[in-house]
């Protein structure tokens, strides 16, 4: 089936099934779904990273890490974030639990999209952020599971977190700083988020810790240097 673009109302059994076969993604808001745009370079990279560090740091532990494919259900709506990180089994609608771990064999509703996020990240983009920020923000926080909200912007270097236990309060992060997401436990740097992403904040970032190291080296020529092996000689 087709879906339609936000000019009639379908279900959300309609519009799962239609996910299933569209050739691109869709959300689902209040009945209507949207068609996703393309991402950018920036886009792309921040969301790998942002993906990257989380996986890496919570590897061994029961959190799984999922990239944009992985839909999230808010009450009865859904949206693809750009990672989220899931870290408690799936409830069924009977209130069963169901772990989705692949190489199982089995199949379950929850294959296709989660609805017990610990943390949700999404990038901003012109024509997302407003709506990010404000209304995706509201309909996130009524995830009882959720404990932060982490808008990343690409075209700053800029990192807004909103966390639970501090009533919804962001929090604002810049190059030099480290993220400790207190949920997971793990701590990451923003310089390693905006790993290869070449807007102006990072080109200067990067440029003052190259002419930095440039004077630690200047200022310390054998700093570094290679020393020769001590070589013992015998005493007549």
């Amino acid at each position: 089936m087709s879906l339609n673009y936000a000019n009639s109302k379908i279900t959300e059994e309609q519009y799962l099934q239609g996910e299933l076969v569209a050739e691109i993604k869709h959300e689902f808001i209040d009945g209507e779904a949207y068609a996703m745009a393309g991402a950018s370079e920036a886009h792309n990279l921040l969301a790998i990273n942002m993906l990257s560090e989380l996986r890496n740091k919570l590897k061994g532990t029961p959190c799984r890490t999922f990239i944009a494919d992985m839909k999230v259900k808010v009450a009865n709506d859904f949206f693809y974030p750009d990672v989220m990180v899931v870290c408690q089994p799936d409830i069924a609608r009977d209130g069963v639990y169901v772990a989705s771990q692949s190489g199982t064999g089995a199949t379950n509703e929850f294959e296709y999209y989660k609805q017990s996020p610990v943390i949700i990240v999404e990038i901003l983009s012109k024509s997302t952020r407003k709506f990010d920020k404000n209304a995706k923000r509201l309909k996130y926080q009524n995830i009882s599971t959720l404990e932060e909200y982490v808008l990343i912007d690409q075209t700053i270097a800029e990192i807004e977190v909103f966390k639970k236990k501090e009533h919804w309060q962001s929090f604002y992060y810049y190059l030099g700083d480290a993220i400790t997401f207190e949920s997971l436990g793990v701590t990451v740097l923003v310089e390693d988020i905006y790993y290869q992403v070449n807007n102006d904040d990072v080109l200067a970032f990067l440029q003052e810790k190259n002419q930095a190291a440039l004077e630690e080296t200047d200022s310390n020529p054998v700093h570094g240097a290679v020393q020769p092996p001590h070589i013992a000689t015998q005493k007549p």
